[in-house]
């Protein structure tokens, strides 16, 4: 029966020209790993951490020196630790081996230097900098990223942040734009589980009958007597379709019985259908000039035009699923695709085909829209479907307008090394 449904669903789906993409451009980023305990940092003996077959990886990896990593040395690392530890927890979980999700640095190649991170004796005071720079020279090589010519790989640089919007959990004449939870319809297909050769392809469908058709669009989503659940309501469109593109956010309760609480929005799933710019397609109708694409020209566009507001929207077919979270730290960000809360300027997402998840960086770009450098560790916790090639990067700001404010105007040019393990040799994924 499931071979004979992804048959049905592959076919539907792909004469109707939707997308078997996991996330439209820009957008949310799934949940590709199973959730990291509680805790201190625990370590398996490495006879006890399962391995599962290698994954191949389409960087081209050279062996490099600390001192070629430009601004190394200027990095405040007074505040890593704790990441260290954090990532650490998410590098020793075992992987399950299931191709449709995100490349995993391999488990095994990191139980000695987490280990040593988990040991009083060898782990440096969590506020040292200096000896928590010496503990990553002691225990990782730099692999600078070269692209298929053997040359260093250079690419974009773009920023990410979470958002905070208003809103309530019943509609209201304020509350008008939902933010919907997974509907109970949407099945979502593993064709890798049917065909190996499509690895890492997942289409998304409902059953019309006993048909399996696309599934709605927003358009069709809004016009139909059957609404996914909603997660929450919230008072502006702009805000709302903003929200998505981040793929998480959080939404401040303004009415109701929870007025004056923040709640998280967290992904949980999409519709399949493709992404489309709502900015591309004012420009392509007259409604604004390319340079005035920004999100304070689109949300000033639809005060103007609150009639025309649905249409706008529906010209994005893809929508984001969410599920509510309650904000345990407040500092913390939302969870990436590795299961891990995202770190302020010490989160990127990454192209998991040459950066596996988990793999701490050293990030070379600049700040947005200047030359001043941009120099630092980071880890790749997430992914995106618009992060695709060698040292394509997604870096996470943070929370709030200010974070926005950067995300926003960040498109640089930047390149990075992998800083993997020295005894496991060149950086390998599962």
């Amino acid at each position: 029966m499931k071979r004979l449904l992804c048959l049905s669903l592959l076919s539907a789906l792909l004469a109707a020209c939707s997308t078997t993409s996991e996330i439209p451009p820009e957008s949310a980023r799934p949940g590709g790993a199973p959730p990291v305990a509680e805790g201190p940092l625990a370590v398996p003996a490495l006879s006890a951490l399962p391995d599962t077959p290698a994954r191949n990886l389409a960087g081209r990896y050279q062996r490099a020196a600390w001192s070629e990593l430009p601004g190394w040395e200027s990095d405040d690392l007074s505040r890593l630790w704790p990441l260290v530890l954090r990532n650490c927890k998410g590098l020793m979980r075992p992987t399950s081996g299931n191709l449709a999700a995100p490349a995993r640095a391999t488990p095994r190649a990191w139980q000695p230097v987490c280990a040593a991170a988990a040991d009083p004796a060898r782990a440096p005071a969590a506020g040292d900098a200096a000896a928590v720079r010496r503990f990553m020279q002691a225990y990782l090589q730099p692999w600078r990223l070269n692209g298929a010519d053997g040359r260093p790989a250079v690419n974009t640089v773009t920023g990410y942040y979470e958002p905070l919007v208003r809103g309530a959990r019943e509609r209201s004449a304020r509350h008008q734009w939902p933010l919907y939870g997974v509907p109970d319809d949407l099945l979502t297909i593993d064709l890798g589980a049917v065909y190996p050769d499509l690895a890492g392809k997942r289409v998304r469908g409902k059953l019309d009958g006993r048909r399996v058709v696309p599934y709605d669009t927003r358009a069709g989503i809004e016009a139909s007597d059957r609404k996914p659940p909603v997660v929450a309501w919230v008072d502006d469109p702009v805000d709302n379709f903003f929200l998505q593109v981040q793929g998480s956010g959080r939404v401040q309760l303004t009415e109701g019985r929870d007025a004056g609480k923040t709640i998280r929005v967290a992904y949980a799933d999409h519709n399949g259908q493709p992404y489309v710019s709502i900015g591309r397609w004012l420009i392509d109708r007259g409604e604004l000039r390319a340079d005035q694409a920004s999100m304070q020209n689109i949300r000033a566009w639809a005060q103007r035009n609150p009639a025309r507001v649905q249409e706008m929207l529906n010209a994005n077919p893809a929508v984001v699923f969410f599920r509510e979270e309650a904000v345990a730290d407040p500092e913390q960000g939302p969870k990436g695709a590795y299961a891990i809360p995202l770190a302020p300027g010490r989160s990127i997402a990454v192209d998991a085909s040459f950066v596996p998840l988990g793999t701490p960086v050293y990030l070379a770009t600049t700040y947005p829209a200047s030359e001043r450098p941009l120099q630092r560790l980071v880890f790749a916790q997430d992914t995106g479907t618009a992060i695709r090639g060698a040292a394509r990067a997604d870096y996470y700001w943070g929370f709030g307008d200010e974070a926005g404010q950067q995300a926003g105007r960040m498109k640089q040019r930047g390149q990075m090394w992998l800083l993997w393990p020295k005894q496991a040799g060149e950086p390998s994924a599962r």
